[in-house]
């Protein structure tokens, strides 16, 4: 392939090396319930989306696939699929969908936010044996930000509400209290987001500090 692939975790289109989803990431790890059902939504629009781009630009070929717009068209196609994974969500617990919705609206942005267009573009001489690593790219990239999201929602939620919470119930969510409010910290900042950008921040010079450190021993 003539685009050389950008490491899923630390390329400049990555959600982590370019910090592309820290909006997401601010907006969906306030609860664990939340950072569930948004990563899944994040597998499901990557994972269809790259699988249909790259099907209908194996068939369709040069000659009658749009040459301009296809950044449009994969955006159109994000969407789509974003929209169903919504509808199929709010039929199984429309409050739980009502509390995601911006969430998984924004998660066909930072699909289309990506490179694929142009490495699938770049390896058109042989697509049909690209189409598994093209998807696994799209998928590896929806996969880290699915486990930073759930990682800090595993953080954040217990320090802002004392408890964790999972999809599901009626009400949206199952929340298991782990401590009572104030006996430990007076955390609740982080619920708000400028809190959350503070506990973002840390464990960020956190992982830069010890990625050098681990870089001055090589």
């Amino acid at each position: 392939m003539s685009l050389a692939r950008q490491n899923s975790f630390f390329g400049s289109l990555s959600p982590l090396g370019g910090l592309a989803g820290t909006g997401l990431l601010i907006m969906a790890s306030a609860r664990l319930s939340w950072a569930i059902t948004v990563a899944g939504s994040l597998f499901w629009v990557y994972g269809l989306s790259s699988f249909a781009y790259t099907s209908l630009f194996s068939i369709l070929k040069d000659k009658f696939f749009p040459i301009k717009g296809r950044g449009a068209l994969y955006t159109c196609l994000a969407s789509f699929f974003a929209a169903v994974y919504l509808l199929l969500f709010w039929l199984l617990s429309p409050f739980a969908a009502f509390e995601v919705f911006i969430p998984v609206l924004l998660v066909p942005l930072f699909c289309a936010n990506s490179d694929f267009v142009e490495q699938v573009q770049s390896s058109s001489e042989n697509i049909t044996s690209d189409i598994y690593d093209n998807v696994s790219d799209t998928v590896a990239q929806a996969a880290s930000i699915s486990v930073l999201l759930v990682l800090f929602s595993f953080i954040r939620e217990p320090l802002s509400y004392c408890s964790l919470s999972f999809p599901g119930t009626y009400h949206g969510m199952i929340s298991i209290e782990l401590y009572k409010a104030g006996s430990l910290l007076p955390t609740g900042i982080f619920t708000i987001s400028a809190g959350a950008l503070l506990l973002l921040g840390y464990f960020i010079c956190m992982f830069q500090y010890f990625r050098g450190r681990t870089g001055d021993y090589k």
